[in-house]
C-alpha cells in the first residue's frame, strides 16, 4: 500500500499532523529544520533524504509553505512520488518564492516582524484555529521560521509537472491558493475549513488524503 509522506509548513512541526497520522495508516512525517541560516535548499534535502529512505513510491503532502519544499523534492525525486497534494500550499513555477507569490500585505507584515533572520510564530487565531484549547495546543509547539526560506527561489527543472497533484485549499482564504492549484493544473478540492484544517478538522483532511491514495492504487493496477 502506497505511503503518506506529509511535510509541515512554517512556525509548524512534524506534530502538526498528530491528529491526522493515526487516521491515515502507513504515513512517514520528516521534521524540517530551524534557524536563521537555514534556507529553501536544506528543507528540501531534508525531505529528499525522507524520500530515499523510504521503501515504496508516496503520496507526497505538504501544508502552506511546505508546497514549496514538496514541489522541488518531488521535482528532484519524480520516481518515488505518486502523486502530490497542496493543502492551502504554496506553489509557483521554477524560480519562485513565497515571497514572490504572496500578495503584498501578507509580504509587508511578515518582513516588517522579522528579527535576526527569524520570523516569530503568529498567534493560532492567524492560521484559523478559534478554539483556546486548540489555539494553547499549537501556540505552545510553534517556534520561529526562517527568513531565508521565505525568499530563497525555488529550482525546478520541469519533472515535478509529469506528477498528478491535487490542491485543497478554503474557500474563504485570503491568500490565492486556489490560483495556484489552477494554475499548476491540480485537481482541486476546496474545502469549508481554516489554513491548519489538520488541526481543526482531521477526518475531513484524512478523508481527502486517502481517496488521493485510493484512486493512485487503481491507476496503478
Amino acid at each position: 500500500m502506497t505511503a503518506f509522506m506529509l511535510v509541515h509548513g512554517a512556525w509548524h512541526g512534524a506534530w502538526a499532523w498528530d491528529r491526522v497520522v493515526p487516521l491515515l495508516g502507513r504515513t512517514l512525517v520528516p521534521e524540517l529544520s530551524s534557524g536563521s541560516q537555514v534556507g529553501l535548499a536544506d528543507h528540501v534535502a531534508e525531505v529528499v533524504a525522507a524520500l530515499d529512505a523510504a521503501d515504496e513510491p508516496v503520496v507526497l503532502v505538504g501544508h502552506s509553505y511546505g508546497g514549496l519544499v514538496v514541489r522541488q523534492a518531488a521535482d528532484t525525486r519524480p520516481g518515488q512520488v505518486a502523486h502530490l497534494v497542496l493543502v492551502e500550499g504554496w506553489a509557483g513555477p521554477d524560480g519562485a518564492s513565497l515571497f514572490s507569490l504572496a500578495p503584498a500585505w501578507f509580504r509587508d507584515a511578515l518582513q516588517a516582524s522579522a528579527v535576526d533572520g527569524e520570523l516569530p510564530p503568529w498567534p493560532a487565531v492567524q492560521v484559523g484555529i478559534t478554539d483556546p484549547d486548540d489555539a494553547r495546543w499549537v501556540e505552545e509547539r510553534m517556534r520561529p521560521h526562517p527568513l531565508r526560506t521565505f525568499t530563497d527561489a525555488t529550482r525546478l527543472t520541469g519533472a515535478v509537472d509529469r506528477i498528478p497533484g491535487t490542491g485543497v485549499y478554503g474557500i474563504e482564504s485570503r491568500i490565492p491558493f486556489a490560483d495556484f492549484v489552477q494554475a499548476l493544473g491540480y485537481r482541486p478540492v476546496p474545502i469549508v475549513g481554516p489554513h491548519d484544517v489538520m488541526i481543526t478538522d482531521p477526518a475531513l483532511l484524512a478523508d481527502v488524503l486517502l481517496k488521493v491514495r485510493d484512486q493512485e492504487v487503481r491507476a496503478l493496477q
